[in-house]
C-alpha cells in the first residue's frame, strides 16, 4: 500500500465498477475523487441543456456510491489539478480516455502539467471495447465501411470489464466548498427538465438494472421489433453508455453470458452488432477528428443547402404536418430521446426534403438529447445526409407516410406525442390532408388550426434533393 495521495479524475465514466482508473487510484491508502466541470468545447458543442440535466443526476448518484466525497470543481482541468498538486502530495493522477478533440487536448494539458511536476499520469481505455489503431486494413490504413470493420475487430478479444475496488478510501477536499447544484445544470425558472426526469432512471444501478432487464425481457425479438417505436424493445442503454454510468465491455460480457438462457443466436448477434456500431463511431472519430463538422465524403462540400429558419423551426418543434416526423421531434423535446426509427426517418426529412445541412440538426440533437455523443451523433447524421462513411446512398429519402405506416402501424406512437389526432382513422393518420372534411371534423382535427399542413410536398421535395445529387460528383468508393 503506498503511503501518496493519488487522484481519481472522473470524466465520462460515471461508475465504480469497471473503471480502470478508479480501480488503479484505489490502490493507494488515499485517493481524491474529482469531478471538474471544464466544458472546453468549441460553442456549438458546449453540453446541451438535456445532457446537463442528466449529467446533475449521474453526478448525485457517484457522490452518493462514493458517501459524498466527490469533489466538484469549475475551470480549466490543468488549473484546477495544479491547484491540487500544490495542496497535497500527489503520486499519481489516473483518468480514463475521452475522445472528443478538445478532451483529447485537456488530457494532453494534464499530462504536459505532470511531467513538469515529476508527477505520474496514467490514462486508460474505459469507453471502448477495442484499441482503434489495432483494428487496421493489411496496409495499414483505417476502415471507413463498418462490415468489414465489424469482421476485423471481432477476430480481436474486446476488453474485459473488472470488478469495483474493494475499497476506496475517498477522502473529502474540505477547503473546497462548490457542490454539484454550483455547477447550475438545472435550468432555473422553467420546469421542461421535470418531463425527462419523470422519463428515466439514472446513474450506475439503474444502467445496471435496465441492461438485465433487457437481456431477460427485451433481447429476445429484438432484431425484429426494434424498429418499431412502441414495440419498447430497444436497450435504452444510449444516455447511460454515454456518461459512463456503464461501460460496453459490461453490456457485452452480460449478453455474452446470459443472452442464449432468454434469447436466440440472431437476436443476440444484432445487438452486439449495434453496439459495434456504437464502437465503429469512436473509431471514426478517432480516425477523422474532424467527424463532428467537415463532410467525410469532401465533395459534399459543395452541395446546395438551403436556409430556410421557417422550415426549421417547423422541424425543431414537430409541426412538419407529417405525423410520423412530429411525433419524433415531440418525443425529442419531452423525454431527451428519440426512438432510433424516426432518428432516421426526422433526419432525412430534414436533410432531404427541407435541404437543411445536417449540422443544424446535428446541433438540435446535440442540445436535445440526453445520450448526445460526438462520436455517434455525428457519425448518425452523416450516414443519413450520404456524407459520411459507410453512408446511406443519398437516394436513400425515407417517406414520411410509408415509414409510419409501415413501423407505427396502429398509431400507438404517433397520437401519444400528437393527442390532436388521436381520433384520426389509421387509414388517414399520416396523411391526414388527403381526409375528407367530414372525416376531419368527426376526429377534431382542423387543419391549418389544430395541426398544421405539410410544409413540403414529399414529392416534389424528393425529386429536388435527387437532382441536386445528379449534379454532384460524389465520390465513388
Amino acid at each position: 500500500m503506498k503511503n501518496e495521495i493519488s487522484i481519481v479524475w472522473f470524466r465520462q465514466d460515471l461508475r465504480l465498477s469497471d473503471n480502470p482508473a478508479l480501480f488503479e487510484a484505489a490502490q493507494f491508502q488515499q485517493t481524491l475523487p474529482i469531478y471538474i466541470f471544464d466544458d472546453c468545447a468549441l460553442n456549438e458543442f458546449k453540453i446541451g441543456a438535456a445532457s446537463k440535466v442528466w449529467l446533475h443526476h449521474s453526478l448525485n448518484s457517484l457522490n452518493d456510491a462514493l458517501d459524498g466525497k466527490l469533489n466538484i470543481f469549475i475551470g480549466t482541468a490543468s488549473t484546477v489539478m495544479q491547484s491540487l498538486i500544490e495542496q497535497y502530495e500527489i503520486h499519481t493522477i489516473f483518468c480514463n480516455a475521452c475522445y472528443e478533440p478538445w478532451h483529447i487536448k485537456q488530457e494532453n494539458d494534464v499530462k504536459s502539467l505532470c511531467g513538469k511536476k515529476n508527477i505520474n499520469y496514467k490514462i486508460f481505455n474505459s469507453s471502448c471495447l477495442w484499441n482503434a489503431q489495432e483494428i487496421l486494413k493489411d496496409d495499414e490504413a483505417y476502415y471507413k465501411v463498418f462490415t468489414p470493420y465489424k469482421k476485423r475487430a471481432h477476430q480481436y478479444n474486446p476488453r474485459k470489464a473488472i470488478e469495483k475496488p474493494t475499497k476506496i478510501n475517498a477522502i473529502k477536499n474540505l477547503q473546497n466548498k462548490l457542490t454539484i447544484s454550483s455547477l447550475n445544470l438545472i435550468p432555473k425558472n422553467t420546469t421542461w427538465h421535470t418531463k425527462i426526469t419523470k422519463s428515466w432512471h439514472i446513474g450506475e444501478l439503474a444502467a445496471q438494472n435496465k441492461l438485465f432487464e433487457f437481456i431477460k425481457t427485451k433481447l429476445a425479438g429484438y432484431k425484429y421489433c426494434r424498429d418499431f417505436p412502441m414495440k419498447n424493445q430497444t436497450s435504452l442503454l444510449s444516455p447511460h453508455l454515454h456518461f459512463g454510468e456503464i461501460s460496453p465491455a459490461q453490456v457485452w460480457q452480460s449478453v455474452k453470458k446470459l443472452g442464449f438462457q432468454y434469447a436466440n443466436e440472431k437476436d443476440i448477434e444484432h445487438f452486439l452488432s449495434e453496439v459495434t456500431w456504437r464502437e465503429f463511431s469512436y473509431y471514426l472519430l478517432h480516425h477523422f477528428p474532424t467527424l463532428h463538422k467537415n463532410n467525410f465524403n469532401d465533395k459534399f462540400n459543395k452541395f446546395p443547402w438551403k436556409n430556410n429558419a421557417q422550415y426549421l423551426k417547423a422541424w425543431q418543434t414537430g409541426n412538419t404536418g407529417y405525423p410520423i416526423v412530429d411525433a419524433g421531434m415531440r418525443q425529442l423535446w419531452q423525454t431527451g430521446y428519440m426512438h432510433n426509427r424516426t432518428r432516421m426517418v426526422t433526419a432525412s426529412f430534414l436533410v432531404k426534403n427541407l435541404n437543411i445541412h445536417w449540422h443544424k440538426g446535428r446541433d438540435w440533437f446535440w442540445n436535445c438529447l440526453v445520450d448526445a455523443d460526438l462520436a455517434n451523433n455525428s457519425a448518425g447524421w452523416q450516414w443519413v445526409a450520404g456524407c459520411g462513411s459507410d453512408a446511406a446512398p443519398y437516394f436513400r429519402i425515407f417517406n414520411s407516410i410509408t415509414q409510419g405506416e409501415k413501423f407505427d402501424t396502429e398509431g400507438e406512437y404517433t397520437r401519444k406525442f400528437i393527442p390532436e389526432l388521436k381520433n384520426m382513422p389509421n387509414e388517414y393518420l399520416f396523411k391526414p390532408w388527403t381526409a375528407s372534411k367530414a372525416v376531419l371534423n368527426a376526429a377534431g382535427v382542423t387543419l391549418g388550426e389544430n395541426y398544421p399542413y405539410p410544409i413540403v410536398n414529399l414529392e416534389e421535395t424528393r425529386n429536388q434533393a435527387l437532382e441536386a445529387y445528379k449534379n454532384l460528383s460524389v465520390r465513388k468508393e
